[in-house]
């Protein structure tokens, strides 16, 4: 016997399990899944515990220590585990640190576009008529923007600023979810269910909380996810370009910029805040591609 068949077997043979069972089978037989979500875990973990992990200051200055490298390279410490830049800041501590700008503004700008798109897709695909055609007339106009070009210029007029980086990625990432939410709409509106709570009378509001939206949970959870991703490297890019944080705050495009003019003398100053993106977005990814498995109901 196979190992397909025996699969098939010990499926059908066991006892009924729960949904939650169900999807937590599902999400384990992805051992990469599994991997990408302990890595988040451990950087959201990073976020949250910041203070009490983080072994120095992350804007701590200290000009005897700067260009410390790495403890494993000739002439490292093991106070400063990751080295120190260019004047002596701990780059282990300002990476533990800047996840917490990397997680909040990542889940801050998709939460805004969560809610503008899905409230606009929902109208648009339920209503129909003009409230259809003005909506996707203004998805058309921000999709013909590169997100990134749009943001620059949005930050450029507002200022730097963790608050207007927030606001800018979520005002630039709704139409998205406006397009997907509407397609699903549109077919769900000519449901059974739908029609049959219209003919009983049921307030076109309620239908649309009660009996439409949660049918659209499953695509906009796993669009939300991948987003975040999108949105941390959007805030990376804009960091790296001067139009972040500032310099009150660690963020990691911060970091890569800083470093980047003595990447032949210190090139650990660059190098791991550009791992911490690379980790961060790939376990983001890979947790996405993972919960849309989960909640495809075509897979097994």
């Amino acid at each position: 016997m196979n190992t397909t068949t025996q699969d098939l077997t010990e499926l059908i043979t066991a006892p009924a399990a729960s949904p939650k069972q169900r999807l937590w089978r599902k999400f384990k037989r992805n051992p990469v899944g599994l991997m990408g979500g302990c890595i988040l875990l451990i950087v959201m973990g990073g976020a949250i515990f910041a203070d009490y992990l983080a072994p120095h200051e992350p804007n701590k200055q200290r000009l005897v220590t700067r260009f410390t490298p790495p403890f494993w390279v000739a002439g490292g410490k093991a106070t400063y585990p990751l080295g120190t830049d260019n004047v002596g800041r701990d780059i282990w501590s300002r990476i533990i640190h800047g996840s917490r700008i990397s997680l909040v503004v990542g889940i801050s700008a998709v939460s805004i576009s969560l809610l503008i798109g899905v409230t606009l897709g929902l109208l648009s695909g339920f209503l129909g008529g003009r409230v259809d055609a003005v909506i996707m007339a203004l998805v058309d106009i921000m999709l013909a923007f590169p997100q990134l070009i749009l943001a620059f210029a949005m930050v450029a007029v507002l200022g730097p600023g963790i608050g207007n980086i927030i606001l800018v990625l979520g005002l630039t990432g709704w139409e998205r979810y406006a397009r997907v939410v509407r397609a699903e709409v549109l077919a769900l509106r000519e449901r059974e269910f739908v029609q049959a709570a219209r003919a009983i009378g049921v307030p076109t509001l309620t239908i649309i909380v009660r009996h439409v939206l949660p049918n659209t949970f499953s695509s906009v959870i796993v669009m939300a996810t991948l987003q975040i991703a999108q949105a941390i490297l959007a805030e990376a890019a804009l960091s790296f370009l001067g139009l972040g944080s500032g310099r009150t705050y660690p963020s990691w495009g911060q970091m890569i910029a800083l470093g980047r003019d003595y990447i032949n003398v210190a090139w650990w100053i660059s190098t791991f805040p550009g791992l911490a993106i690379l980790l961060t977005v790939l376990a983001i990814n890979l947790v996405g591609d993972r919960i849309r498995d989960v909640l495809d109901p075509r897979v097994i």
